[in-house]
């Protein structure tokens, strides 16, 4: 398993930094989120517990619960600091547990989930396969995993803006998405189904861009990160190149690649395999 290229810790606190600001700036995740929940209209599941992994403020920790009534809700996220902003802005968490945890090693038993739901979190978690794995095992047999994260085309304006500035890791890499799609089914997942979107966000300014990114916690936690702070000749030199994207409507676009993904627990225990009667003959058969 390769190292983590993201430093855990400074994920968790740019996290913590916006849960004040995180619903205000957060219009993509919104959006996509909205659309997963259009994506479970076609999936024939009554689910008993529903965990949305990586939840934020709980925006859809609530409709989640208002779309299956009978089923216990989970929200669970990195951000103790976004937990807390959930619960004093909706007092329907009083009855809902919200809990602080990683994706990479989920607080909750083996085979006690019936639906996984989470909306642009599996990319805070390096290497991928370590969230993919925790999914699989609190998964209950027949068990639905629905997600959504960031293709390489991500703020691609951005990464190519700043490689004319300096060399150093500014964006987060993102894996394609084939290569999620191997990784999902890599770790037992079965009848997996992937598919991508492109989202276009416009910007007067690239300091608008980079605000937004900080207000929703998403900032620059690679290890190759540039240490310090971005002084004014850097900054201006970034304004400079990232201005051959202005469109003649006189905007700056940032472009989001949008990954979904949704796969099946296959039936039986991790480890299992079915053999079919009708396969076993005599020494020889074919």
């Amino acid at each position: 398993m390769n190292e983590s290229r993201l430093d855990r810790a400074r994920v968790r606190r740019f996290f913590d930094l916006a849960a004040d600001s995180y619903d205000e700036s957060a219009v993509l995740q919104r959006e996509v989120g909205e659309r997963m929940l259009e994506r479970l209209d076609y999936v024939r599941l009554e689910p008993a517990v529903v965990l949305d992994a990586g939840c934020a403020t709980g925006r859809f920790v609530r409709r989640l619960g208002k779309r299956y009534r009978r089923a216990r809700v989970i929200g669970l996220d990195l951000s103790s600091a976004m937990l807390r902003a959930a619960r004093r802005r909706q007092g329907w968490f009083g009855r809902t547990p919200l809990v602080t945890g990683d994706l990479a090693r989920l607080p909750l038993a083996d085979g006690s989930v019936d639906l996984v739901f989470s909306n642009f979190a599996v990319q805070w978690c390096d290497p991928l396969d370590q969230a993919m794995n925790e999914f699989r095992r609190v998964l209950r047999p027949g068990g639905l995993l629905m997600f959504t994260t960031f293709g390489p085309d991500t703020l691609h304006e951005l990464r190519t803006a700043w490689g004319t500035v300096d060399r150093f890791s500014h964006v987060s890499p993102f894996p394609d998405m084939h290569e999620v799609g191997d990784t999902v089914a890599a770790v037992g997942f079965s009848g997996t189904v992937m598919d991508m979107e492109l989202f276009t966000l416009t910007y007067p300014t690239v300091r608008r861009l980079m605000e937004d990114l900080r207000a929703i916690g998403a900032r620059n936690a690679t290890r190759e990160r540039p240490r310090g702070l971005t002084g004014p000749r850097r900054m201006a030199a970034l304004e400079a190149a990232y201005e051959r994207f202005r469109t003649a409507n006189g905007v700056l676009p940032a472009t989001y690649e949008v990954i979904y993904g949704h796969a099946w627990a296959p039936e039986g225990q991790p480890g299992e395999v079915a053999i079919p009667l009708a396969s076993i003959g005599g020494k020889g058969e074919r």
